[in-house]
This record gives structure tokens, C-alpha cells and sequence, in this order.
């Protein structure tokens, strides 16, 4: 059940990051999943730092953790996929 809730939320962060970073991403769904997985995981260690990793009722601070570091990440992965698919194009 922890694995469904991760992809799950995976796929709402990297949604909620390719809404939030100006312009057009060409990362695929897929992709974006992955990396709102990833900020979620960053996005917890980081609080986890600050102390603010479970707090009562909703943990907020833990969730604008969570959003930026998958805005963090889904930018990066798009320029590095962007970077990938340009210099394929160039070989062909």
C-alpha cells in the first residue's frame, strides 16, 4: 500500500510542478511521476532537517517541502530531457 500512495503522490507533485514552472514541459507523464516521487522523498528529508517532518494535524511546511523540490527537480529533468532529445536529433 505504501508503494500505490507514493506513485500516487508522485504523480499529484509532478502534475502540480509542471503547472507551476513557466512554459511548455516535454518531460512525459511517466517521467514527471518520477520526479514528483522524488521530491517527495527530498522534500520529507528536508523537513525531516528543520524538525517540521510531523507536526499535529496537516503537516504544511512538510508539503511546501514536498512541491518545491519536485518543482526543483521537474525542471531540471526537463532541461536535461530537452538536452537529450536535441542532441539525438542532431545524430539522425
Amino acid at each position: 500500500m505504501g508503494w500505490l500512495w507514493a506513485i500516487i503522490v508522485g504523480f499529484v507533485l509532478g502534475l502540480i510542478a509542471k503547472a507551476v514552472i513557466p512554459g511548455k514541459q516535454h518531460i512525459p507523464l511517466w517521467l514527471s511521476t518520477i520526479c514528483g516521487i522524488l521530491g517527495a522523498i527530498a522534500g520529507n528529508a528536508v523537513a525531516r532537517g528543520f524538525g517540521v517532518d510531523e507536526t499535529r494535524g496537516i503537516d504544511w511546511s512538510r508539503h511546501v517541502f514536498q512541491v518545491v523540490a519536485a518543482i526543483v527537480i521537474v525542471f531540471f529533468v526537463d532541461m536535461l530531457y530537452n538536452a537529450m532529445q536535441r542532441r539525438g536529433r542532431q545524430r539522425v
